[in-house]
């Protein structure tokens, strides 16, 4: 996102408010032609879709994919509504807790299809709370644009690189001493 234009979530809806340099006419903001809303809605699409997986929001993931999209994880391969039952599934039985970040993001519009790419990176807490897993890959999606909306047709996502790491910090006293607020898996 840039420019100043603000991103909402209001329970498992995502709304993008005009920039402030946006005019509006007849209720339809103008947008100055370095603007491109297509490109900044296919941002919305990576990021909608790790917020669903970190909060186990169905609604909101499933809303990132066509109805006959497609989700390839290595062999796997889950068609895109059913996508969050899986992730979660998955997430749920392997964590305590897990963030998933998008980096670098590139996409090429053609028409209403485009094909992007968005670098991630995936902490995941052990079941134990003493270890964690990071995963670094990629999401390289081909997003068709259907009535107006920009969602996936197909993902791939790729592991480039997975370490393991020492997490027992968590578990120290003087950790849990400082009351971190914590996050949860609650789509709200």
């Amino acid at each position: 996102m840039s420019g100043g234009e603000t991103m909402t979530f209001v329970g498992s809806r995502t709304a993008i408010t005009s920039p402030p340099h946006a005019h509006v006419q007849q209720g339809r903001a103008l947008l100055p032609p370095e603007w491109d809303i297509d490109h900044e809605s296919m941002q919305l699409v990576p990021t909608c879709t790790v917020r669903g997986c970190d909060r186990h929001d169905v609604s909101l993931l499933t809303s990132t994919y066509h109805d006959d999209g497609i989700d390839e994880h290595g062999k796997m391969k889950i068609p895109g509504p059913e996508y969050a039952a899986w992730a979660n599934a998955v997430h749920g039985a392997t964590s305590l807790a897990h963030m998933h970040h998008i980096t670098t993001h590139t996409c090429k519009i053609d028409g209403d299809e485009a094909h992007a790419e968005s670098y991630v990176l995936v902490a995941l807490l052990a079941k134990d709370g003493k270890s964690a897993t990071m995963m670094c890959g990629r999401y390289i999606d081909r997003l068709e644009r259907r009535d107006g909306a920009w969602k996936l047709a197909v993902r791939r996502a790729t592991v480039e690189l997975a370490f393991a790491a020492d997490a027992s910090l968590l578990q120290t006293e003087f950790f849990r001493n400082q009351r971190f607020v914590k996050g949860t898996r609650d789509p709200s």
